[in-house]
């Protein structure tokens, strides 16, 4: 599926909670985790940072880039790997597929896509554990912090649905 240009502004609204990037620390961040929480992070810089915060996400999806430019992967030890192809501005359903078969996995889990992952964003909403909350770099912004919930999952398979 293809980011049509007409939802393109749609998807800069952050999905959930926006922390300046000035207040995005551990205890800010810990206030909106619960207790037993699955950590999903989606993007090399949000992975990096929770892996320093000693916040090990059980999903982590990074491309090895920020802003476009090459970078190393966030250091960590002995998480499953695994890898997929997704091109910028579209959401394949292997992607789709491979995010499915990671929640069924033992925790954690790196998912390396050679390509774009921003948009996975939308698939990881829909398919995410209850008790899941997602964490993604809102560019120049900030930590966007997304509780998954019954509207969130349906925001987000609207978003997709909406994919050409």
């Amino acid at each position: 599926m293809k980011l049509p240009e007409s939802l393109r502004d749609q998807l800069k609204v952050p999905l959930g909670l926006l922390l300046p990037e000035s207040q995005a620390d551990k205890t800010n961040i810990q206030k909106h985790l619960t207790e037993n929480s699955y950590i999903i992070t989606v993007g090399d810089r949000t992975t990096e940072k929770m892996i320093e915060f000693g916040l090990i996400p059980s999903l982590q999806i990074i491309d090895n880039l920020e802003k476009r430019a090459k970078r190393k992967p966030p250091k960590l030890e002995s998480a499953i790997e695994l890898t997929v192809d997704n091109p910028p501005a579209e959401i394949t359903s292997n992607s789709m597929d491979v995010i499915k078969k990671a929640f069924a996995m033992k925790p954690p889990i790196r998912l390396t896509v050679n390509g774009e992952e921003d948009l996975l964003v939308l698939p990881v909403c829909i398919y995410a554990p209850e008790n899941a909350t997602v964490l993604y770099g809102q560019p120049n912004e900030g930590l966007v912090i997304v509780t998954i919930t019954p509207e969130i999952r349906n925001k987000a398979q609207s978003l997709l649905d909406s994919m050409e």
